[in-house]
């Protein structure tokens, strides 16, 4: 397997067709802005002008958009993958999406004589650019294992989750723990900055202590250089922390601060933030 179809050239997308460049793999791409794409062609990726093209010959199709809309664009119709792409190809859903939707591909792909898996990242995109993401896979385990020296190439920590779908949940759990620690960061910073406390001494202070993780490490030096560029959406955030209280809601379960922290970032969308950080919370406690 050393043809790959890509889909989907943002952020996340560019770092990881670079490491699968590296690993060996002959990666086409497409994308609904081409002009995003210019570098990694030039870099030696293959640009193809319809998803269509993209994958008919490949041997393995990934794609991570946008949303879950975007997704079943891609994926169905005359001109999408499960139609299009070579009978035995395996299509590969890295988007952080629905579950339920997961399943579908999975069950439309099985009748097209396709092998689907979900397998949504962790990571942001010093992952994607380091290769050192955290890939959660659902589907089928035969088809996991035939496809993990692909996620090799791009993460680390590469989990199988268990039948389709449980990708998608697992990244949900994944963002519903992000969407506590995020806003327990920025409230930290909010509490420290009210009582004349030094931020950087603050941090310093706690980061290595049982308050320390990813989410600190990553958001409060951001923070206190004044850097709320994303690298990781907050109108994407707001996607799956919506994706996970959907699906919360669907087996009756309460879940209070996702539903708090989401509001706090519907609230900075609406005046036009969405296109920062998921660290831009802190704007929200000014």
């Amino acid at each position: 397997m050393k043809k790959i179809g890509f889909i989907g050239v943002g952020i996340m997308g560019k770092s990881m067709i670079r490491n699968l460049m590296k690993a060996g793999y002959e990666v086409a791409v497409y994308n609904r802005t081409k002009s995003k794409t210019d570098d990694i062609v030039s870099e030696g990726a293959i640009w193809r002008d319809t998803v269509k093209e993209c994958v008919a010959d490949r041997d393995v199709v990934i794609t991570i958009v946008g949303y879950p809309k975007d997704v079943e664009e891609v994926y169905f119709g005359e001109n999408g993958i499960i139609a299009n792409a070579p009978k035995g190809a395996y299509v590969i859903d890295m988007t952080t999406s629905s579950p339920r939707l997961a399943a579908r591909i999975y069950e439309e792909a099985k009748k097209a004589g396709l092998k689907s898996l979900d397998a949504p990242v962790t990571g942001g995109d010093t992952g994607a650019r380091e290769g050192t993401l955290s890939i959660l896979v659902g589907g089928d385990k035969e088809d996991y294992d035939a496809c993990l020296p692909i996620f090799e190439a791009m993460g680390k920590n590469i989990n199988y989750e268990g039948k389709a779908g449980n990708g998608q949940h697992t990244k949900l759990c994944n963002q519903i723990a992000i969407a506590g620690a995020i806003s327990g960061v920025c409230e930290a910073l909010a509490y420290g900055k009210a009582v004349g406390l030094d931020l950087q001494t603050m941090y310093d202070s706690i980061s290595t202590g049982a308050a320390g993780g990813a989410q600190m490490n990553m958001a409060i030096p951001r923070i206190l250089k004044g850097d709320l560029n994303p690298g990781f959406f907050i109108k994407h955030f707001i996607k799956d922390t919506r994706l996970a209280e959907e699906e919360s809601q669907a087996v009756d379960l309460d879940l209070g601060v996702l539903e708090y922290v989401l509001g706090m970032y519907k609230k900075l969308e609406a005046e036009g933030l969405g296109n920062l950080g998921t660290q831009a919370l802190i704007e929200y406690y000014k």
